[in-house]
């Protein structure tokens, strides 16, 4: 009996059984791992493995799973750390990228958030890993007289908000640059929006970039907002 091979086996049997806690059997090892051997002869390391206390069988008619012994040999003399250190490091970055998208996200819906509060208008952003807008303070738009009294330009509005893709696009169409910009009604490139003024800012976060605004009627304060989007980018940027 080779001593090599039923290294092999219990090699096979503490992988396969990592990745699917269920018991393994010789047909499993012999079809998953591709040894060029009977499956008698598979069966009959596994009974060796097994009296050497390296497996064992959790019920009759069930396949094999390591005991602690075979997982202390596993881990002394068989897992491979050269694949593993790939794997992790590839997963702990896919893992910090991920986290630093929600932590700019968070920050991004704070600051949006504020500024809807401070300037009593819309506010927007958009996101930093898949290119979408996202607004508050709607409500605080259409309750202006100026929609309240036309129903059907407040309509026009919302269509937009809710194509957040076409509203990136526009952003992506204007000459938006870290400074803030003022769009004022005929300005804005969408028709459906021209009763509106936006006032933008490209931002800057952790390595991700994107827009962040105010949406309201052209009738606004517009030096407050200014002053209220250069401030909230500032913290959102430190």
């Amino acid at each position: 009996m080779s001593e090599e091979r039923k290294k092999k086996v219990l090699q096979a049997i503490v992988n396969h059984f990592i990745k699917t806690a269920e018991p393994v059997g010789s047909n499993t090892i012999i079809v998953g791992y591709r040894f060029h051997v009977s499956p008698a002869t598979i069966r009959n390391d596994m009974v060796a493995l097994e009296g050497e206390g390296y497996i064992f069988q959790p019920h009759t008619s069930a396949g094999r799973v390591p005991t602690d012994k075979g997982y202390r040999l596993y881990v002394d003399e068989m897992a491979d750390f050269e694949k593993a250190k790939k794997e992790a490091l590839k997963a702990l970055t896919e893992i910090r990228n991920e986290y630093k998208v929600q932590k700019v996200r968070e920050k991004l819906y704070d600051a949006v958030a504020l500024l809807a509060k401070a300037a009593d208008s819309a506010s927007f952003a958009t996101t930093p890993d898949n290119p979408r807008t996202f607004f508050l303070g709607m409500s605080n738009v259409l309750k202006q007289p100026e929609f309240v009294k036309d129903s059907v330009r407040a309509c026009e509005v919302i269509e937009v908000l809710e194509r957040s893709d076409n509203f990136v696009q526009t952003l992506a169409d204007l000459d938006i640059t870290n400074s803030v910009r003022t769009f004022i009604g005929e300005e804005n490139i969408l028709s459906q929006i021209q009763s509106c003024s936006i006032i933008v800012a490209k931002y800057e976060k952790d390595g991700f970039e994107g827009y962040i605004g105010i949406l309201g009627p052209k009738r606004m304060r517009y030096a407050y907002n200014i002053v209220l989007l250069e401030e909230i980018k500032k913290l959102l940027e430190q």
